[in-house]
């Protein structure tokens, strides 16, 4: 054998083992997780950990999950956004209307593809430029829709038809047209509306004594991370106030609401993760639209009506999707 033949073929069995190695070993991808306060990630956000597993995702194997929250302080979840932003991921799914703001600027300068989903209106409180056409790093999925407007208080309604003085808690920090929709549905359904705004925990407690002062006879509840960190809050509250307790979110019906009516949040972070596995395959979330729910389930709490001595209509309950005894 000649010698430049000899070495040619050693040189190929040198590196042959080196790429069948890196043939058996595919890059391992970063995700990033951020939240509004801890306890998300053992609640609402197990589905979307759930199908990124089902996708393939493996934490611990193929990819590395890394978590930022911010306990439902706002100094505290800017911080943990910039410390997440400097890990460099290749990709973030950030859950909640007051965290996508939040991340929004913490990658102005890094722009790292994120995923979010939101409860309020994205375009509205600035995070993407159209559902359509997202035109930056950030795109993901709604809640809010056309056929939420005004729907809780037209429920209350149907279910309560005596009801007319309803008190609505609300932080005016997530933006959405929720809260004008509900005052528009509830002057034209002759229902006088009691405005609580909320920014803080500290707000809660004389948010509730204006209820007791304004003789509400209901409260409904709009959907932010403010209002889930504080659920057991606003559940104290309605089991010692008697009030009966709608909205959309569907958490509410853990602390004691007659109905809720809105999408599926399972699903919407099931489809989340869908988001994710596209972008860290090569899609841009510029070119990936927002989603909007495309169903709504209506929910309704039997043991809260006997409690509060209401019969509910047949045909209240005749749509209802979930009925809890």
């Amino acid at each position: 054998m000649k010698r430049r033949e000899f070495i040619g073929i050693m040189a190929g069995a040198a590196t042959w083992p080196l790429n069948v190695r890196a043939q058996q070993s595919p890059r391992v991808r970063h995700i990033g997780v951020f939240l509004y306060a801890k306890d998300d990630q053992t609640t609402v956000i197990t589905p979307f950990l759930s199908r990124l597993e089902a996708l393939g995702y493996i934490d611990g194997k193929n990819v590395t999950i890394e978590y930022r929250h911010g306990e439902g302080n706002f100094e505290t979840l800017s911080k943990a956004a910039q410390e997440l932003v400097r890990l460099n991921p290749d990709v973030i799914y950030s859950f909640g209307g007051e965290s996508a703001p939040i991340i929004k600027k913490a990658t102005e300068r890094n722009p790292i593809p994120v995923v979010v989903v939101v409860s309020n209106d994205p375009v509205a409180s600035g995070i993407v430029a159209s559902l359509g056409r997202p035109g930056g790093n950030i795109t993901g999925l709604t809640q809010v829709h056309d056929a939420l407007a005004g729907k809780s208080v037209e429920l209350l309604k149907d279910a309560v038809p005596s009801i007319s003085r309803v008190a609505i808690l609300w932080n005016p920090d997530h933006v959405d047209p929720e809260f004008r929709e509900t005052k528009l549905a509830s002057q034209s359904l002759g229902v006088e509306l009691i405005s609580l705004q909320v920014r803080q925990p500290g707000d809660f407690e004389p948010a509730f004594q204006s209820t007791e002062r304004e003789r509400a006879q209901a409260l409904i509840v709009l959907a932010s991370r403010l209002m889930f960190s504080n659920r057991q809050l606003i559940g104290g509250f309605i089991a010692r106030s008697g009030l009966v307790l709608v909205g959309v979110p569907s958490w509410l019906m853990e602390i004691g609401a007659l109905l809720t009516y809105g999408p599926d949040l399972d699903e919407m972070n099931r489809r989340a993760a869908i988001y994710v596995d596209k972008i860290l395959k090569g899609a841009r979330p510029a070119d990936l639209p927002m989603e909007q729910p495309a169903a709504f389930n209506l929910n309704l709490n039997l043991s809260a009506a006997k409690r509060l001595g209401i019969r509910v209509p047949e045909n209240v309950l005749a749509r209802a999707d979930k009925i809890i005894d």
